[in-house]
């Protein structure tokens, strides 16, 4: 499969296990959709400082430890391939759950009307990202919001092979449940795979219909070796 263009291996997940996983926990392994030359090619990119229009240490911030980059438009093709792809079926879901809450589905058909929104709205610098985690560094729960404009899912790629190429650094989410502690999920992600997370919070079904569970996302210690990840957000930045 891994040696069909992208958006075949984007189209080929396995979905329905997808959207019941989001349902579930708000997290979901896809499936594999870079195989593993183009992940060295992504990782390769990182060294690249043309590619890049802003990169954030995360210490120096109190975000946790580590690094990572926000790619400058034109984006590289792999990354605009693959966000692409996975707009349209990101976007019923989005749809779903908006339509569960009753709130608004300002989200269009086209990718690149949703992002010229974006650009209207103030929200004109791009979010796509690479993650570098050296031995030590983690990251703190967080939520990837940028603006008033938000999209409510948003996917990320491990570039490298867990317990070999690295230990520990799981992605890990914690939602915040109505009147109940909160509940962590944590997920080793393939080299390749993607996994597909709540941006901010999501629907759950409630004795009195449905309501909202924040969520906040972020990576567990990493013990040793090094990791990066490819995260695509489907919002842009002001």
């Amino acid at each position: 499969m891994l040696d069909r263009p992208i958006p075949d291996r984007v189209d080929a997940c396995d979905w329905p296990a997808t959207i019941a996983g989001l349902d579930d926990t708000g997290v979901a392994l896809a499936g594999p959709v870079l195989n593993d030359a183009d992940c060295a090619a992504v990782v390769a990119l990182y060294d690249d400082d043309t590619r890049f229009r802003s990169t954030i240490d995360m210490a120096r911030h109190r975000f946790g430890e580590g690094q990572y980059r926000y790619f400058s438009t034109p984006l590289p093709n792999v990354v605009r391939t693959l966000r692409a792809a996975f707009w349209p079926h990101l976007l019923p879901i989005a749809r779903e759950w908006a339509a569960r809450r009753g709130q608004p589905a300002p989200w269009p058909d086209d990718l690149d009307e949703w992002l010229e929104q974006c650009h209207t709205a103030g929200q004109t610098r791009s979010t796509p990202l690479i993650l570098r985690y050296e031995t030590g560094d983690w990251n703190a729960l967080h939520r990837d919001l940028y603006g008033d404009l938000v999209f409510p899912l948003q996917v990320v790629v491990g570039l490298e092979r867990p317990g070999i190429d690295f230990a520990g650094g799981e992605f890990v989410a914690v939602e915040q449940r109505p009147r109940a502690q909160s509940r962590a999920t944590a997920t080793d992600i393939p080299q390749g795979h993607a996994l597909v997370f709540t941006t901010r919070d999501r629907p759950i079904r409630t004795k009195r219909g449905w309501s909202s569970a924040p969520m906040r996302h972020g990576l567990s210690t990493v013990r040793s070796g090094r990791r990066h990840a490819l995260g695509l957000v489907f919002h842009d930045a002001t």
